[in-house]
């Protein structure tokens, strides 16, 4: 969290200077970039909520769908999270929405990524998307570094 939380600081600051509002969907990252943005004073004013969605199941629940969030795409792919960032958005109502999902590790997903991969959609004014990797096995290390890569993605659509 000591480096989530002077990202989380910069966004906030962005954020509640342009009275604009987030939302998140967050998987392998498992709400370390939410505990970020709550920790910041005033969170209220920006952080509208999010969830964090390990489970093909659990994602078919929130998401109301027959399907996964996006059925036509493959999931771990750049296009798939921005599809769940749209809906999240949208449901939520935000500016802005993260969504990612990714193989922590030790192991890779059963998706096909190796372990220390994750993709980064963002939703709203500048939709963008990354892929992050890592190149380890490290599960606590790549969820950090997954979180700070996807506040990097927002700030940089909010510089």
């Amino acid at each position: 969290m000591e480096k989530l939380i002077p990202l989380a600081a910069e966004v906030a600051e962005r954020l509640k200077k342009r009275q604009e509002t987030v939302a998140l969907s967050e998987s392998s990252t498992g709400g370390l970039v939410s505990a970020a943005l709550v920790a910041q004073a005033g969170a209220s004013a920006f952080y509208l909520g999010s969830t964090v969605i390990y489970t093909r199941g659990a994602a078919k629940a929130l998401y109301d769908l027959k399907g996964p969030p996006a059925p036509n795409l493959q999931p771990l792919t750049e296009p798939y999270v921005l599809a769940m960032a749209d809906i999240v958005r949208a449901k939520l109502g935000a500016t802005w929405a993260l969504a990612e999902m990714g193989a922590a590790g030790p192991s890779g997903s059963p998706y096909g990524p190796p372990p220390g991969t994750a993709v980064i959609g963002l939703a709203g004014p500048h939709p963008a998307s990354i892929t992050v990797s890592t190149g380890s096995a490290d599960r606590a290390a790549n969820m950090r570094a997954f979180g700070a890569a996807a506040l990097k993605l927002l700030l940089k659509s909010l510089t």
